[in-house]
């Protein structure tokens, strides 16, 4: 019972049940288990998923109204789908880097443990209007992100915590915005949901934010040096506001870096 290979062993399941309850005992029991840094795993080609939803183009993800039901159910899956993303991400996290601290691996289990979490309240949501994880299509855009990263544990600190996720932070209030004016008992328990994912969120980014500016200082490298040149070197999406600067400040980005981000 060793946590990495644990964590590994999560990522190869396809059925996102046994996923959440194997992410879930395995944080609520990490702090009891060993945990071999130096351990090197062969690396599977994708994670387990299931087979829906059906991973399209994010472009040819339809557009549905928030005022159906159906529409309603689309949003949240979606968000749903980032977060199941989000499980696999941070249990990569924690599998695949070797030579990392101890504190690195048991942060990243942490992590989806509390994806894996976010995950369920959303199944939850869904199922209680009729649907379920799989039953829209979705696109994979998260996931490319981790794979170009996969050689270079800094690169992936820099372009997915602090990149993909940071997004979260900005988009989550204005999709709470849109449905607090909806006059719908749905849509207002979704908030609720969205309050608890942001929160979470938050420190999720620290941690990120935390890793890569401990692995900046152990290179050597500049942090805003190296991260400008891993966005344009793995075509990191473009930042662009309205950003949620408070999110982003509590998650530890500097003063310097929120002033530098676009208006």
């Amino acid at each position: 019972m060793e946590l990495r290979a644990l964590a590994l062993a999560a990522f190869t399941l396809a059925d996102p049940s046994q996923k959440v309850a194997a992410v879930r005992a395995l944080a609520a029991q990490a702090g009891a288990l060993a945990c071999d840094a130096a351990a090197a795993f062969n690396a599977p080609a994708e994670p387990g998923r299931p087979d829906r939803p059906l991973l399209i183009h994010p472009r040819a993800v339809p557009k549905r109204s928030p005022h159906t039901v159906a529409g309603h159910a689309a949003l949240m899956h979606s968000i749903a789908h980032i977060e199941f993303n989000a499980i696999n991400l941070a249990l990569d996290a924690a599998w695949r880097f070797a030579g990392q601290p101890d504190a690195y691996y048991r942060d990243w289990v942490q992590v989806a443990g509390e994806e894996a979490l976010h995950f369920s309240l959303l199944q939850d949501h869904l199922r209680s209007l009729g649907f379920g994880y799989g039953d829209f299509d979705a696109h994979d855009g998260l996931w490319t992100m981790c794979v170009a990263t996969e050689d270079d544990v800094l690169a992936r600190m820099a372009l997915v915590p602090r990149t993909l996720e940071a997004r979260g932070l900005d988009a989550t209030p204005l999709i709470q915005a849109k449905l607090r004016n909806l006059p719908y008992a749905y849509a207002q328990e979704a908030v609720l949901i969205l309050d608890r994912i942001l929160a979470d969120e938050v420190g999720h980014v620290a941690i990120g934010n935390h890793w890569f500016h401990t692995l900046c200082r152990q290179r050597g490298v500049q942090a805003e040096v190296y991260y400008h040149e891993a966005a344009l070197l793995h075509k990191a999406p473009t930042l662009k506001p309205p950003f949620n600067i408070s999110a982003r400040r509590a998650a530890g980005f500097s003063e310097a870096e929120l002033a530098a981000l676009p208006v």
